[in-house]
Formats: C-alpha cells, structure tokens, sequence
C-alpha cells in the first residue's frame, strides 16, 4: 500500500476538518513551529484568516493533526488563484488520507467558486511533498533558485494545477 492507502474506512471516518478563526489561529502556529523549518510572519496568518474556508484545521479522532492554509490571489485580469501557503500532517498521522482531504477540500471549493488556478512553492528535495501534489495531478511549471533564505536547498519548485470549470 502506498502512501494515503493504509488507514482505509475507519482512519476517514475519524478525520474531520474546521475552520481556522481567531479564536482557533493558535493550532495553526503550534502545527507550523512543529511541521516546518521555517517561522511564519503576522502576514501569513492575516492571508490564511481572510481565505475563509481555503484554510482549514484537520483532526484525527478530536486531535489536531494537520492543516491547509491558503492565500487568494488576483491575477491580471481580475481572475481568482488559489496559492497553498501551507499544507502538513504531523509525522504519526500521515498516511490516513487525513492530506488527501484536506487538498481536495481546496480542490472542490476551488472548482465550486469557478477558481480556474492553484499554484505552491515546494523545496526541489521534498520528494514526498512533490509525489503528493502529483497524485492530484498538480505539475512542476518553474524552478525558483535561492527562494528559501534559510534552509538547504534554498531551491523550489512551483507545482501548478489548472482546475476545470464546473459543468
């Protein structure tokens, strides 16, 4: 079984997903000094609160186990993007499709709201990130040299997905 097919029925069953809030914006920074290398900034979580549904929570049978977090981007010509900040499972919990929810929660929003783009930044060694978003049929569009000030490799890649309006 590969990676998101072991936990079956009940893992699913067990994941529910919240909305991120004032209230609630202390689980995202508490997963985020545990999931990445990196800290992030007021303007991070400003981007994440004013996404409304694209950031979202996930727990595992009432634990906070992971989360999305998403930025809405104009682009030239008016048109919506969706730019994933942020997408992590804590190590115990991977596997259970508790990231495979979380994403096509985004996804489906995304096709719901007539979003026609998502686009994220990947550090160019995270194979396991990068076999993840390609399961989705997201797709390496760049590389960015010298993106990451400090962490090793400091390069990304930018994985993009074209979304299909819904019919």
């Amino acid at each position: 079984m590969g990676a998101g097919g072991g936990g079956g029925e009940m893992a699913a069953a067990a994941i529910s997903l919240d909305g991120v809030r004032d209230k609630n914006v202390m689980q995202l920074k508490k997963l985020n000094t545990a999931l990445f290398p990196v800290r992030y900034n007021d303007k991070y979580y400003a981007d994440a609160l004013a996404s409304g549904d694209f950031t979202k929570l996930a727990y595992f049978s009432d634990i906070c186990v992971g989360s999305i977090a998403c930025r809405l981007e104009k682009k030239e010509g008016g048109a919506i993007c969706v730019y994933i900040m942020t997408l992590g499972v804590l190590a115990p919990y991977r596997g259970l499709g508790v990231g495979t929810k979380l994403l096509n929660h985004v996804l489906d929003l995304s096709q719901k709201q007539n979003i026609s783009e998502i686009y994220l930044h990947v550090q160019t060694n995270n194979d396991d990130a990068i076999g993840f978003y390609k399961k989705f049929g997201f797709e390496i569009t760049d590389t960015i040299r010298n993106y990451y000030m400090n962490i090793s490799p400091p390069d990304c890649y930018v994985l993009s997905k074209v979304i299909a309006p819904k019919k």
